[in-house]
């Protein structure tokens, strides 16, 4: 069978997973899926974010038609935060932004990132999640009426971005960096790694992309390369 050059269908809009996505070494493409995330009420926050990316690779598999000449690798992910077992997403409005960094402030919790990796060639999926549990610092009120003033938060779940420069809401990270972010990249390495499709980025980008944080993934993967 010929061997057709493999490329990277990302459903997504998220501006972050479209940055992380290259970090994979193969060309990509992106495409939004149409997705009523609400509409998944799985109450375990693990599963949900499985269950969503599951529902954005359906719709995606409904309205596209993979290029003829080419491998395509269609990639879903969805993020939650979960503190005491409740879902924090993207708040409502400042406000609602303001109530979960209250909540998550000085606290440890957990981002689950589900994913879907379909290969749309040969018809095999995996299904997955990652999770990372988070600190976050004792930040002041001024500090988060400073930061909702960006308007940094509102499409992030949980209201906070841990890579923003400014706030710097992290104080301890068990987890992959990454994979708080949107995307756990180096999960999807390990999969397609399996899969016969190596790894074609560059090491340095991926450890610098992890902002100096430790990540038992990244460090097997770097063993490997």
């Amino acid at each position: 069978m010929e061997e057709l050059p493999v490329e990277i269908l990302l459903a997504s809009q998220s501006p972050r997973r479209r940055k992380l996505i290259f970090l994979l070494g193969y060309p990509v493409n992106t495409l939004a899926a149409d997705a009523d995330e609400e509409s998944v009420m799985t109450p375990d926050p693990a599963q949900n974010v499985v269950d969503t990316a599951v529902l954005k690779t359906t719709i995606i598999m409904a309205h596209y038609t993979p290029p003829a000449r080419s491998h395509t690798i269609l990639i879903a992910a969805d993020t939650t935060v979960a503190l005491d077992g409740e879902m924090l997403n993207k708040p409502r409005d400042a406000a609602d932004a303001r109530r979960m960094l209250r909540a998550l402030r000085g606290r440890a919790h957990e981002v689950h990132t589900g994913y879907v990796i379909r290969d749309m060639l040969a018809g095999k999926e995996v299904r997955g999640v990652h999770t990372a549990v988070v600190t976050m610092r004792a930040y002041t009120d001024a500090d988060i009426d400073a930061y909702v003033a960006t308007g940094d938060p509102l499409d992030k779940a949980g209201a906070y971005a841990i890579q923003h420069p400014g706030f710097r809401p992290v104080c301890q990270l068990d987890g992959c960096f990454l994979s708080v972010m949107g995307l756990p990249v180096c999960d999807l390495i390990q999969v397609l790694g399996a899969w016969g499709m190596p790894w074609q980025g560059e090491v340095t980008a991926v450890t610098g992309a992890h902002n100096h944080h430790p990540c038992a993934t990244l460090d097997m993967l770097r063993l490997g390369h």
